[in-house]
């Protein structure tokens, strides 16, 4: 268990609730397959697999959980092609057009033939709360569904007050800074191979496999481009891709810390997570506090305004 793509969100008060009482407030919604006409459902299960019961895991001081979303497949163009199908096949039999009421309800009677009979698909987002930190993890590379599990969390717990970390230097700039004169980038991070620039226009230049010190790149930013995401290892021990928004993606573990995951011989499925979340958690602590140091560290007057 390793996380590859990560959401932080800083809780603006303390977490308070027990791992116990997170299990008991997270069964409220627990996670209940489709129903019959329904197309998605969302809800909590096991972070340790569907053979377990309980709904949170604890390792190292956090709380762990996660979120489980059943979705059925039907695309658009099958229900059209049954619909039109339909539809032509009223039309010859009775000599006539089908009005747009009656087309109305030939789409909705074959939707309620075709939804039952959809195959269903289940996606799992894992997270977990480091309640020391004051931080909410979210293994997810999609902004999207990051949300859905925040939404679906404050739902379960009815007050959620977590935000994106505000820093106090504009991530964008500081990242830019490091491509225009490599003594600007901290020792401990080292410049990788790939970016993503753009302009206030709109403008978007795609780097990869790239030398990002390279003349032709300087002449992007002196044109304005600004960084949005970089690719960047860190001390030797985590590769990663980093955006300005402080969302972290393709989350990677060097060969020294590879070498510790693959060095773990647990005799039991949750042993091996254990261990995996305790060498995850070790990394990514002092990792993010790091990254908030080199952004100016956090705002603490605009987390404040939002108490």
């Amino acid at each position: 268990m390793w996380f590859k793509n990560i959401h932080i969100y800083r809780f603006l008060r303390p977490f308070t609730l027990s791992a116990e009482e997170l299990h008991e407030e997270l069964s409220k919604l627990a996670f209940q397959p489709c129903g019959k006409m329904d197309m998605e459902s969302m809800g909590w299960s096991s972070p340790l697999g569907n053979q377990h019961k309980y709904l949170v895991h604890t390792s190292n001081k956090c709380i762990i959980f996660c979120a489980r979303k059943e979705e059925k497949l039907l695309p658009a163009s099958v229900a059209r092609a049954f619909i039109n199908d339909k539809i032509e096949e009223v039309e010859l039999q009775q000599m006539r057009r089908v009005n747009r009421h009656e087309k109305e309800e030939i789409r909705e009677q074959v939707l309620s033939d075709l939804i039952p009979r959809a195959f269903a698909r289940s996606q799992y987002l894992l997270s977990y709360i480091d309640v020391t930190n004051g931080w909410l993890i979210i293994d997810s590379a999609s902004d999207k569904k990051a949300e859905e599990l925040v939404t679906l969390l404050r739902r379960t717990l009815e007050t959620l007050p977590v935000v994106f970390p505000i820093v106090r230097e504009n991530p964008a700039t500081v990242m830019t800074k490091w491509l225009v004169n490599q003594n600007h980038c901290p020792a401990d991070f080292e410049l990788a191979d790939a970016c993503v620039l753009a302009d206030p226009d709109g403008a978007i230049v795609h780097c990869k496999r790239q030398d990002l010190l390279a003349e032709e790149m300087q002449g992007h930013l002196e044109a304005g481009k600004l960084v949005q995401r970089l690719s960047i290892e860190w001390n030797d021990r985590l590769s990663l891709i980093l955006d300005n928004q402080l969302i972290i993606r393709r989350f990677q573990a060097l060969d020294l810390i590879q070498t510790q995951l693959d060095d773990v011989n647990p005799e039991t499925p949750e042993q091996r997570f254990d261990a995996d979340f305790a060498i995850l958690n070790l990394e990514l602590v002092p990792f993010i506090k790091r990254l908030f140091e080199v952004f100016g560290g956090e705002d603490e007057e605009a987390y404040a305004k939002m108490r």
